[in-house]
């Protein structure tokens, strides 16, 4: 299974991950705005099938790998079903190109406690039954080199369908906004987020303004790196009971480079 990873990656690299075709808006806005219809190609979200059979939103991910998802552990269920859309913007319309595949495995970090979220771990990989086919509107992720930490004040951006403002609805059209990193010695401070912040998660926003909500979970927070390719450096964890957007609690997402191994293992043993 080994040269099968290394080839995908080194695939992933030939095909220039992390530079969308299309590229991203980045100017500065309030309280987010619509993305530029599949400006984050790697952008996925994945629905759930409820009682009486509606399928709805759960979810967004990360497309890392031609079958492989990344998502938060929070996220799974196995007790229901699911399916993962790729290359998708307007959850409401038909859109050519888009694609619903149905997972062939889902795989929880074993050291995930949903009664502990505080203990970090809030990563999965979702194995697809199927392989996608790479265009301008369906691309791999960059994930950032193991160990990598973003300084303070980084920029970055947090994308996804969740709800609009706390208590409101999700979104139609994919979602972004500029949330820059708030660094561990920042987030950890007691008025921030105290000791409920690890070092194996990252922080971004604590404005009060701009924050991830209830359905962005599982989904990127984008940063680009000094050559100007896009890197997933966090999987959206939770936010503050106190609301989405409340002042000096940002949302904290999982930190993608602290969990490189892992990643890599579950997708050469699957």
């Amino acid at each position: 299974m080994i040269p099968i990873v290394l080839a995908s990656v080194l695939i992933a690299s030939a095909l220039g991950c992390g530079t969308p075709p299309v590229e991203p808006l980045t100017s500065r806005v309030v309280n987010g705005q619509d993305a530029k219809p599949h400006s984050w190609p790697w952008q996925v979200y994945f629905s759930a099938i409820r009682e009486g059979g509606e399928w709805r939103h759960t979810c967004g991910g990360t497309l890392v790998a031609a079958n492989w998802v990344m998502t938060a552990a929070h996220c799974i269920n196995t007790k229901l079903s699911y399916r993962v859309f790729v290359g998708k913007h307007n959850l409401i319309e038909d859109e050519a190109g888009s694609k619903a595949i149905l997972p062939e495995k889902m795989i929880v970090h074993e050291k995930w406690n949903p009664i502990l979220v505080a203990l970090g771990n809030d990563i999965a990989m979702i194995k697809l039954s199927e392989s996608v086919t790479l265009n301008d509107h369906i691309q791999l992720a960059c994930i950032p080199s193991a160990g990598t930490v973003m300084p303070n004040l980084y920029p970055c951006y947090i994308t996804g369908w969740g709800r609009i403002y706390t208590g409101g609805p999700i979104a139609d059209k994919l979602q972004q906004a500029l949330m820059p990193v708030a660094d561990h010695a920042t987030c950890s401070q007691l008025d921030w987020w105290g000791i409920a912040v690890r070092t194996t998660m990252v922080c971004a926003g604590g404005d009060g303004i701009v924050a991830g909500c209830n359905g962005d979970s599982g989904g990127p927070l984008n940063c680009k790196n000094a050559d100007g390719t896009w890197e997933v450096h966090g999987i959206a964890s939770f936010v503050s009971g106190l609301g989405c957007n409340f002042i000096r609690k940002p949302t904290v997402f999982t930190r993608v480079s602290a969990f490189n191994d892992w990643i890599d293992q579950v997708m050469m043993n699957n």
